[in-house]
């Protein structure tokens, strides 16, 4: 039904609803305008989350290469972060061209670098072959490597000139990753990159995320783990949940079996994913193995788990495989109207995400204020 009279909105809930509660019409009138308030206070909860990462990333100042900037979403995105002084931006590409291809857009104080034509190229072409060079590369192919975009950019990146990187936009996930793991490699202690997807609350909220926001992890990345790698994705993820959304961890290592309710090999795993991560960082709040309900349901905790300080209330989620995270973050946003950010990664020895193809111009920006973030 629609009301030409927005008045009428409220005469029409006091007339359903207000005999049973004894209320009168002036203090129905100032408990709907309350709750109106409230909804649109979680309408506006996951921009809210975004801006909060926004002006972190401010703070900052940090420089950023972005490598596609044949794309128009991308150049968009540069105009707006360098406009909103996100971060510094490095925009890869003919300068000319890009200018020719996107009339009217802002694109002042963003600072261009051709990498075929870059007097660097053959610097950065030196560094890839020292690295490179016990895998069989040789000098020519070298030199040619470095000209791609996305390699020359993680080569600033590896040699310092930049403090983060963002591609993906028009390349496959693939293209991005290979020169991060070959130039840039893992953190030192990491024995596998990994990524997480920030989880913002719909806008008439969740009972089980009080802060508004979860992270779930790995949900776009490695198929499967060893128990080290999914230790470290943990503690990763951990990690990232504090310097990304402010929250503090609490981390469920997520099973099939909640504290050996079930054997099998896969729970296992878990359970020796958990141990590794309670070693390598002894003052992380962290459980497993533990099933869905009784990681985030208190009731539920209480049977299950009842001496966890993390079961039921936890803030962090690692699924033990790919399958598992890709499912579960799909499923919260289809059916529990969540938003996901991300996937976005972690574990690298310098900061370097991966869009995806069908991303929009915002969802570039977010990535550029976040890949800031991930500089601390």
């Amino acid at each position: 039904m629609v009301y030409n009279d927005l008045e009428e909105v409220p005469k029409r809930y006091y007339t359903q609803y207000a005999g049973k509660n004894k209320a009168n019409y002036g203090d129905f009138i100032m408990a709907f305008m309350d709750k109106l308030k409230e909804i649109g206070r979680k309408i506006t909860e996951s921009g809210t989350i975004v801006e909060e990462i926004k002006t972190k990333a401010k703070e900052l100042n940090k420089k950023i290469v972005l490598c596609e900037g044949e794309d128009k979403r991308v150049v968009e995105a540069a105009s707006v972060c360098t406009q909103e002084r996100l971060a510094r931006i490095v925009l890869l590409g003919n300068e000319e061209e890009i200018k020719k291809n996107n009339e009217g857009v802002d694109l002042s104080c963003i600072e261009f670098i051709d990498p075929a034509t870059s007097p660097k190229l053959k610097d950065y072409a030196a560094l890839l072959y020292e690295l490179r060079k016990a895998k069989g590369m040789t000098e020519e192919q070298a030199l040619e490597q470095a000209k791609d975009p996305t390699f020359f950019g993680a080569l600033m990146l590896k040699n310092g000139d930049v403090d983060g990187l963002v591609s993906g936009a028009c390349h496959s996930t693939a293209n991005t990753l290979r020169p991060g793991l070959q130039i840039i490699k893992t953190a030192p202690g990491v024995s596998s990159v990994s990524s997480f997807n920030l989880m913002v609350a719909p806008a008439t909220g969740n009972k089980y995320v009080p802060d508004g926001k979860i992270v779930f992890a790995d949900c776009g990345l490695n198929p499967t783990y060893t128990a080290e790698g999914l230790a470290d994705c943990a503690i990763a993820t951990a990690k990232s949940a504090k310097e990304i959304a402010g929250l503090e961890p609490r981390v469920a290592m997520l099973s099939f079996s909640t504290m050996g309710s079930a054997k099998h090999d896969l729970v296992t795993l878990v359970q020796e994913a958990t141990r590794i991560a309670k070693e390598k960082a002894p003052d992380l709040k962290i459980e497993g193995e533990l099933q869905f309900d009784a990681a985030i349901v208190p009731e539920v905790a209480a049977l299950k788990a009842p001496q966890s300080e993390v079961a039921g209330h936890a803030n962090v989620f690692i699924f033990p495989d790919l399958q598992a995270g890709n499912i579960g973050y799909k499923i919260a946003e289809r059916l529990g109207g969540f938003q996901a950010i991300g996937p976005i990664c972690q574990g690298f020895a310098k900061p370097l995400n991966d869009l995806s193809r069908g991303c929009k111009a915002d969802d570039i920006v977010c990535a550029v204020a976040i890949t800031a973030l991930q500089t601390r």
